[in-house]
């Protein structure tokens, strides 16, 4: 009972230690301040990372900011503030990329599809997914997971052994190789190219790994980790030929969408194995050649506005719709739903699953969300033009310049 009471009032001792002298009152205005600066340096954590802690040493009764950010102005900001409140922290922040890193800043996509959370761990809400053969930027690594920034510069958490690290040089090299695309829906990379040979792993549309040449049917390959692959010739092109005949045209974006009629709907999901309304606009444009912004709140923000207060007569095929709430005296705009026009009232969306809708109420295909439409946007046009709608043959990451 006595040994029970010690451990119990050495546990007490320890959060104590742990919360220091940091009061109710110093705990309230450094929430209020990160609050303030979090507001104009890092507003959209899907871009940017603010994540201050405010730390007491018992030993020398004293604080310290701690954590991580992208925004360097933002620790300099709350440090400044807090001193203007009487409250004294030194900055221990870290700057991201994490000087820890050394020259690994750099990463590919080494599985079929990864899934990249807002948190590090499994328990946290998914936030997107990028494809095998996807470039990123590693920021910092915590535990078995590592935060990095996708080709659209969504920042999240992903596995560490999804992806695969690389300094700037092998980074390049593997930019610079001759690649293939994988041009079916699913495919499998084998250890032989035998038909029934062990799988190493599964491939999906969109999936770009090296190009080692052509064995018989196969292509032998090797994997953004390393591994020596063969998979079947008919499942892939090579890159350099499929990005040039890449023509990112209404006819062609709608063609690639209706081949995913049926497909699930996930949270999260831009893969052909699942995914959300604008991982289905996002994944219909990037088979085109075109990277989008990922949520459809971003991708609203994209492109030339279209009028539709009269009607849809202003509507062309491949306008994006988004829908929602539009915006009041009390509330700003806020777009919940994506997805892409046909023609003739109708569009295609992800809903549950890939499926065609009408906007035209007697219809027997009506979307009953139709009275949310909020509004249109005409990406096509504004392809290279707008930095929210970028072709991957001009994308900094795809190439080395």
């Amino acid at each position: 009972m006595k040994k029970s009471i010690v451990l119990l009032l050495s546990a007490a001792l320890l959060v104590s230690c742990a919360t220091g002298g940091k009061n109710e009152k110093v705990t309230k205005e450094f929430d209020q301040l990160v609050q303030q600066v979090k507001q104009e340096f890092a507003p959209d954590r899907r871009d940017k990372t603010f994540e201050p802690q405010l730390v007491y040493n018992e030993e020398n009764k004293s604080y310290a900011v701690k954590g991580s950010t992208t925004e360097a102005g933002a620790v300099e900001a709350l440090v400044s503030a807090l001193k203007e409140k009487g409250i004294e922290a030194a900055d221990s922040m870290v700057v991201l990329p994490d000087p820890l890193l050394g020259d690994k800043t750099y990463g590919i996509t080494a599985q079929s599809v990864i899934n990249l959370r807002y948190g590090p761990g499994y328990s946290n809400e998914s936030a997107t997914q990028t494809l095998m053969g996807m470039p990123v930027r590693i920021l910092e690594k915590k535990g078995g997971w590592t935060r990095c920034i996708t080709p659209e510069g969504y920042t999240a958490w992903v596995s560490s052994g999804s992806i695969q690290p690389m300094n700037s040089e092998e980074y390049n090299e593997w930019t610079a190789a001759p690649k293939l695309i994988v041009t079916t829906h699913y495919t499998l990379f084998r250890e032989a190219p035998v038909a029934g040979s062990p799988v190493i792993s599964d491939g999906v549309w969109g999936n770009i790994v090296r190009n080692e040449g052509k064995s018989g049917n196969s292509y032998k390959v090797i994997l953004p980790n390393g591994r020596v692959a063969y998979v079947a010739a008919n499942d892939v092109q090579e890159f350099d030929k499929w990005l040039g005949s890449r023509n990112p045209t209404a006819e062609n974006i709608l063609a690639v969408a209706k081949q995913f009629l049926g497909f699930p709907y996930m949270w999260g999901g831009t893969s052909v194995k699942a995914m959300d309304c604008s991982g289905f606009t996002k994944t219909a444009f990037y088979l085109n050649g075109v990277i989008l912004e990922r949520d459809a709140s971003q991708q609203a923000r994209t492109g030339a506005d279209v009028d539709i207060t009269g009607g849809f007569d202003n509507l062309r095929a491949g306008d994006l719709l988004f829908f929602g709430s539009k915006a009041t005296e009390e509330r700003k705009e806020r777009i919940t739903h994506v997805g892409i026009y046909i023609g003739n009232g109708e569009f295609i969306h992800s809903a549950t699953s890939v499926r065609i809708n009408s906007l035209i109420p007697d219809s027997v295909n009506y979307y009953e969300g139709s009275n949310r439409l909020v509004r249109a946007n005409r990406l096509i046009t504004e392809i290279d033009k707008d930095p929210g709608i970028v072709s991957i043959v001009n994308h900094p990451w795809y190439f080395v310049k």
